[in-house]
This record gives structure tokens, C-alpha cells and sequence, in this order.
């Protein structure tokens, strides 16, 4: 669908940020401004060792400025250009594992990658040259894309099972998945979604959500993992439900370097 033509002052002066915006995240993707931080996710059994890191894209304008995610983000997913950011955080992560051999790391894809030659050309020379290199990768995919294309998903699952690559759900109950349709997923974790776990301890509500997302995780055999924890009181909470993994703040911002 074609975006609305600008009607007002303001509409002019939105229109033309996002344009500049836009522009500056392909010049970035085209000279190779493009990068990773890390955010490490913690195992919940001693609350201190890094099970695995999540590697974020950072692009950078002609001045070096990170340009904030959350102004492009949204508004590439369904487009060329978010294939483009998917191809270069899927390279980019794959060199830290050929360069990390002990470290996990999980990456953040579209569903509609998956349809993209460059994408899986990147992916198929990343795994073949080495054979370590699969099972220490992390493919993370929101629950609204992977309901976009489940079938398709569900076949690239089935293909990567022999190089052992995981797969993540992201967002886990803020989407419209069927708990039903999960089974026929190949997820080994979910992340349950951050509005059920900010001040979790002051929520009866939260606390029967994500105690209910544990226990459908549980049920399908895959570890459930907290984001967006910023404080002791909700992993300490966290922890007592009997989650696996904790992502925040409260354990560490993303960082450009390890």
C-alpha cells in the first residue's frame, strides 16, 4: 500500500525525516557502516554466566553517529531494505563465531528473508566453513513474522536441522501465534515479550502471563527466556517462576564490543 500523500506542514516535514533517515541507513548498508552490539543473555541457575549474546545492528551515518533503531526499524521489515539490514546482520554475526568459537549468538531475521537469495547464500557460505559454526548460531524471529510465512518457516526449519542452527521466537505472547501452530515450529526458546515483565512483581496480571508462557515453553521442550529485565526485584521474581534465561538491562546494555 502506497503511503499517504502529505496534507499539512507537519505531514511535509515528517516525510522528508523519514526520507532522510532512509537515505542515510542505505548509505550506511552501502559503505559498510554497519555493525553489532552485544547484549549477553544470563542463565537464570546462578544469574551471573552468559548462556548466549544477541546481536543487534547498529548502522552509522557519514559523521559516525549511530542512527537510533527505532526510526528505521519499523518501517523496512516488508521492504528491500530490511533484506539488506537482515543480509548484513547475518554476515556480520556469522564472522563473530568464525572469529569466537566458544560464543553463542543469536541474530535477528525476517521470515521474509527467507525467500532472499542474497540471505541465503550469506547463511549457506557462513555454515560451510565450519562445522561448529551452526549449532553456536541463534536465528530470532518475532512471533508476527513468523506467522507471516509459517509454512515457508517451518520447511527452512526442517533444512537447517542437519546443521544444527537453534531458533528463537521473539516476543513471545505480544503476537497472535496459536499455541496450537507452535508444535509445529522447530523454536528451542522463546523470549517472552517485555510488556509482561516490566515491574512483574507489582502485577498480579503479568505474573499469571508469564507464568502461563513458561509453562507453555516448558511444555513444548524449549527454554523460556525473560527480555527486557531492568531490575533485581524482576529477576528475582523470574527466577522463583522458574524461568531459564534473563535479557536486560538490570545484566547489561548492548555494548559494540564483547
Amino acid at each position: 500500500m502506497a503511503a499517504a500523500e502529505p496534507q499539512t506542514p507537519l505531514d511535509y516535514a515528517v516525510y522528508a525525516r523519514d526520507r532522510d533517515v532512509m537515505n542515510m541507513v542505505r548509505k550506511s548498508l552501502a559503505a559498510g557502516q554497519a555493525q553489532l552490539a552485544f547484549q549477553p543473555v544470563i542463565a537464570a541457575a546462578d544469574g551471573t554466566s552468559v548462556a548466549f549474546y544477541e546481536g543487534l545492528i547498529r548502522l552509522r551515518d557519514s559523521t559516525g553517529r549511530i542512527i537510533p533503531a527505532g526510526q528505521f526499524m519499523g518501517e523496512v521489515e516488508e521492504t528491500v531494505l530490511g533484506r539488506e539490514i537482515d543480509c548484513a546482520s547475518l554476515r556480520l554475526g556469522l564472522e563473530v563465531l568464525r572469529n569466537n568459537p566458544t560464543m553463542r549468538l543469536a541474530v535477528n531475521m525476517s521470515a521474509r528473508s527467507l525467500a532472499d537469495g542474497k540471505w541465503r547464500r550469506t547463511l549457506t557460505a557462513g555454515l560451510n566453513r565450519g562445522r561448529d559454526i551452526g549449532p553456536r548460531l541463534i536465528l530470532e524471529i518475532s512471533e508476527t513474522s513468523a506467522m507471516q510465512l509459517h509454512e515457508v518457516l517451518i520447511r527452512f526449519m526442517e533444512e537447517m536441522q542437519p546443521h544444527g542452527v537453534n531458533f528463537s521466537l521473539d516476543d513471545f505472547g505480544a503476537g497472535l501465534i496459536a499455541f496450537q501452530r507452535l508444535k509445529d515450529f522447530y523454536f528451542d526458546m522463546v523470549k517472552i515479550d517485555r510488556c509482561f515483565i516490566h515491574n512483574i512483581q507489582d502485577s498480579p496480571d503479568n505474573q499469571v502471563m508469564a507464568e502461563a508462557l513458561i509453562a507453555v515453553a516448558q511444555q513444548f521442550e524449549m527454554f523460556a527466556v525473560a527480555e527486557g529485565v531492568e531490575t533485581a526485584a524482576e529477576a528475582e521474581l523470574l527466577c522463583d517462576m522458574g524461568i531459564d534465561c534473563l535479557q536486560g538491562y538490570h545484566f547489561g546494555a548492548p555494548r559494540l564490543s564483547i
